[in-house]
């Protein structure tokens, strides 16, 4: 196999795991969910670490920079709005969240679509089109980024926040049938 068809294979692989993903993240927007207390954690955990890892790529590129804390600050007040159009239920089953399908949906949707719009441009690697350069991302890619680590890391805090409310209060057992 020759180095370009491996690199191709790869690029492949690497796009069809990425919107499988993307399927997954969809999904889970629309309909109610089980809540899963380990599942925010790790939103909690990986999102700021990759916020800290692109704030430190673009220390030298203040417009880049600009934009991805300026996303940041937008997802905060879209996490903040996608919280309070929540609907939280604890039953008997457990504890259940149906979150606002159209916020969730629309953000996944700007970023594929942004994603989409920079394969068309400099093309797929591996697949011939412009060659790409190492280039650090664009600001309306930082921008997205941002929103999206803001918006995600936001939302798990307040399903977090409302799960620890939710143990502290008794559930009301109804008493069996005389």
């Amino acid at each position: 196999m020759t180095p370009q068809a491996t690199h191709a294979l790869t690029t492949a692989l690497i796009i069809a795991l990425i919107a499988w993903r993307l399927y997954a993240r969809i999904r889970r927007n629309i309909g109610r969910q089980t809540f899963r207390p380990r599942r925010p954690w790790i939103t909690i955990s990986v999102f700021p670490l990759l916020l800290v890892l692109l704030g430190f790529a673009t220390v030298t590129h203040p417009l880049s920079e600009g934009a991805l804390w300026a996303g940041v600050a937008a997802g905060i007040g879209l996490g903040v709005l996608g919280n309070r159009l929540t609907r939280f239920e604890v039953t008997p089953e457990g504890y259940f969240y149906t979150p606002s399908a159209h916020l969730g949906v629309a953000l996944s949707t700007l970023f594929v679509c942004r994603i989409a719009y920079r394969f068309i441009v400099t093309g797929v690697p591996g697949f011939g089109g412009t060659p790409q350069t190492p280039q650090s991302l664009t600001p309306l890619t930082l921008l997205l980024l941002g929103t999206l680590a803001g918006y995600y890391c936001t939302y798990a805090a307040g399903l977090l926040r409302w799960y620890a409310r939710a143990r502290q209060v008794p559930q009301a057992v109804t008493p069996p049938p005389v």
